[in-house]
């Protein structure tokens, strides 16, 4: 009986185990006459299996736990940006991302070489023009985000390279940020306050819709001239000669025209059919053929040939000496140098500098805004985000990104930022959110570190896709009313003179004043708004005592 209680009492106290345990335990209680040796051998074999199965599970525990921690990581990027809310999901979003890109990145090609040499090296452009579409592009992402990219606008960098820079009027690098830092700042200033509308509206229609038309005409223009196609000989502008049979046609000079016009059709050719990142395919094949008629010419001995290229080798650097220059040359010059027109003043009086920034800044501003806007209802219609109005999405939070976005790559060393109208094809590829636009900033983040390999891209490849932008750009031109002199005239020399005079700013105020002109002279002057003479005051100053 004692031994039957006690066997009971042993039961009721022994732990629970499972199955496997209560075998083993028995096992060893069979085999407890055996040596020490084999029971230490038996007693150390559950041990160590229990041992890997701990760390099994917790092998298992951990990775759980990073999945979790993945599935919340990615759960707060989707309420953030709104993914799935607004019917998308990741791997569209990443698609669109770098349609985007592709479609776009031709700007770090173009932009750096849009600029004097003597002024800044094409290495630190290259570089200022990346962080600001890295910042333009994840401020666009975070602030209001949209599936937009931002870079410096060819416009904007056309009229700062070209006008101020390569216009003859002693200004420096460093001088023309500060008209970019106040575009900046006053885009600010009318986004937050309400009067960009204002502003817009003053503009007269006329003149409001082919601003674009004569930009791209600008834009065109300069790559005609950098890729030989047109020139410039004796005071007179000529088209550039392929004749063999003259005897003057030297082979390494007509390469780079022939290239740029082969370039702009193949462009024409894949966007008919639809290519994602035609300009960028068109630029590159137009490089390889630059290239390779280069090494036929070597072949033959033609003049011109060798010299091209043995100076590629001299044009491949280490890609941080880009960074170097940048911060010589670029970043921070705005503040440092930039207030400094000792040049422009050795020549001019403060009353002229004065109008001067007012205007060019003025210019900069209304160039930037039509860009921006013109951009965001394209690109937005053709993606299905626009609201009950027709009005693009976050419209005030989509300009207020570009307006802070400039001013920031001001600091960099860039040109305006601008949205890109390329947004478009990452809104067509299913883009909905600024997640698509966090990807494309990465994209950019990565090809910042390739500037040797951008240096390698020949003028006559990106002048290819100048002219092209130039085609895009004269869309608008079919809206105005060309039955209506009233409105013919304005819109003409509106475009004119940005073409043939090689100023932006000159052609805006030019079409105002005409506009203006020809509405006191038909008794219409209760239609000219008070902030439209104001504006057309001004350029009349500068036209009176800058030009």
């Amino acid at each position: 009986m004692k031994n039957k209680k006690r066997t009971m009492s042993e039961q009721e106290n022994k732990p629970t185990v499972s199955e496997p345990e209560a075998s083993s335990a028995d096992t060893m209680s069979e085999n407890a006459t055996m040596p020490r040796d084999t029971m230490s051998e038996n007693e150390v074999v559950p041990q160590d299996t229990m041992s890997e199965g701990e760390g099994i599970l917790q092998d298992a525990a951990g990775a759980s736990c990073a999945v979790r921690k993945r599935g919340k990581l990615m759960g707060a990027i989707d309420a953030f940006f709104g993914i799935t809310a607004r019917g998308s999901d990741f791997r569209r979003e990443i698609i669109a991302g770098i349609t985007t890109f592709m479609a776009m990145v031709y700007a770090l090609l173009v932009v750096p070489g849009m600029f004097p040499e003597e002024t800044v090296s094409f290495g630190a452009v290259y570089v200022a023009t990346a962080l600001g579409a890295i910042v333009g592009t994840m401020i666009m992402a975070f602030l209001a985000k949209m599936p937009l990219a931002q870079a410096s606008g060819l416009g904007a960098t056309a009229y700062v390279a070209g006008t101020l820079l390569g216009g003859g009027l002693g200004l420096t690098y460093a001088n023309s940020m500060i008209f970019v830092l106040f575009d900046g700042a006053v885009f600010v200033l009318l986004t937050v306050t309400g009067l960009r509308k204002m502003i817009f509206t003053a503009i007269p229609a006329e003149v409001r819709i082919v601003i674009p038309v004569g930009i791209g005409l600008f834009i065109a223009f300069i790559g005609f001239n950098n890729a030989g196609i047109v020139t410039l000989h004796e005071g007179s502008i000529g088209f550039a000669s392929f004749n063999v049979l003259s005897g003057s046609l030297r082979y390494c000079d007509a390469i780079g025209a022939f290239v740029a016009l082969l370039g702009v059709v193949a462009i024409g050719v894949l966007s008919k059919k639809d290519v994602k990142g035609s300009i960028l395919w068109g630029m590159l094949g137009a490089a390889v053929l630059y290239y390779a008629l280069l090494g036929l010419g070597c072949a033959w001995n033609a003049e011109g040939c060798r010299e091209a290229f043995s100076s590629i080798g001299a044009n491949f650097e280490d890609p941080f000496s880009a960074f170097a220059a940048w911060g010589k040359e670029s970043v921070g010059q705005v503040f440092a140098h930039g207030f400094v027109f000792s040049g422009y003043l050795a020549e001019h009086s403060a009353g002229e500098l004065a109008l001067l920034i007012v205007t060019s800044g003025l210019s900069l501003c209304m160039v930037d805004m039509f860009d921006t806007l013109g951009t965001l209802y394209g690109a937005c219609a053709r993606g299905g985000l626009l609201d009950e109005q027709g009005n693009p999405l976050r419209l005030d939070k989509c300009m207020l990104s570009n307006a802070v976005a400039t001013c920031a790559g001001a600091a960099f060393g860039a040109t305006t930022v601008a949205t890109y109208v390329e947004s478009a094809s990452g809104v067509a590829a299913g883009g909905k959110t600024g997640f698509a636009s966090v990807i494309t900033a990465i994209c950019f983040t990565v090809a910042m570190f390739l500037s040797p390999i951008a240096k390698l891209i020949p003028s006559c490849a990106t002048a290819a896709a100048l002219i092209w932008v130039g085609v895009l750009m004269m869309t608008s031109v079919k809206d105005v009313d060309w039955s209506d002199p009233a409105a013919a005239l304005p819109a003409f020399l509106t475009v004119t003179v940005m073409a043939f005079g090689y100023s932006i700013s000159y052609g805006i105020g030019i079409g105002i004043i005409s506009c203006v002109l020809v509405k006191v002279c038909t008794g219409k002057v209760k239609e000219i708004s008070p902030v439209t003479w104001i504006i057309a005051a001004l350029f009349l100053l500068m036209f009176l005592f800058t030009n």
